[in-house]
């Protein structure tokens, strides 16, 4: 389903750049800016900063002086607002309505939406209320009842990534292998290294040992060290036992 993010009036640079980072890393790239501040917002220092890389999303996107511009091929219209509106569009939260969407485009022979289309307004402002009536719905994401003020890239990032995992995300990239635990000789060796160190610095009693090195084994059991771990351990232990020699002369 074609996505499409649509600033109105942005009058910060970096949150252009900020936006186009935010929808990369989401997988999106169809940006419109209606009436920005700065008509060489794409190309300007701090939007590029911003973008931290995003500089294939700028390259695509398009600067328009209408909103019915920036609609061109869209069907599905979603403000953003924090604020109900007493008359408009239904409000939702955005994982809500999107689930609702996509289970409705599922329907067999249902009307697929030809593109959706999510609306910011401008920093200062927000989104007029003209065109927020044109929307299907408003979209507001949930946030602390006492502070609601969200960054405009900020709100493009939250509002992008529910839209990403409403439509089945990204799969996690492959867990790294683990290196094989030590064997249970090489265990076996610096358990044993490591019980003449003890006795060593008196931590040990040979006569009395109780049951530490039964649960050193048990516990270095679960922790399951790699070779490499085992090798430390036993220069730990060398290290011990030279200290103990020279403190003994």
């Amino acid at each position: 389903m074609r996505t499409r993010f649509i600033l109105i009036q942005t009058s910060h640079a970096g949150n252009v750049g900020g936006a186009a980072r935010a929808m990369k890393v989401m997988g999106f790239d169809d940006l419109v800016l209606v009436a920005p501040r700065w008509s060489n917002v794409l190309r300007r220092e701090e939007t590029i900063q911003r973008a931290s890389g995003a500089n294939d999303v700028l390259a695509n996107a398009r600067v328009v002086e209408t909103l019915d511009e920036a609609l061109d091929g869209i069907s599905h219209l979603c403000a953003t607002a924090m604020t109900p509106r007493d008359f408009g569009p239904p409000t939702r939260a955005p994982r809500e309505h999107f689930a609702q969407l996509l289970a409705e485009a599922a329907v067999p022979d249902a009307v697929q939406p030809e593109g959706v289309a999510f609306l910011f307004g401008s920093e200062r402002f927000g989104m007029r209320n003209e065109d927020v009536y044109r929307c299907h719905v408003c979209l507001s994401i949930p946030t602390s009842p006492g502070f609601g003020s969200l960054n405009l890239a900020a709100a493009v990032q939250l509002i992008a990534y529910d839209w990403r995992q409403a439509m089945g995300g990204f799969a996690l990239p492959p867990v790294t292998p683990q290196r094989p635990a030590a064997d249970a000789a090489s265990l076996a060796g610096m358990l044993s290294h490591l019980e003449q160190a003890l006795v060593a610095v008196d931590f040990l009693d040979p006569e009395a040992p109780k049951k530490l090195m039964p649960r050193l084994n048990q516990l270095f059991n679960r922790a399951q060290p790699t070779p490499e771990e085992i090798h430390i351990l036993r220069g730990v232990a060398k290290a011990m036992l030279q200290t103990a020699h020279k403190a003994k002369r």
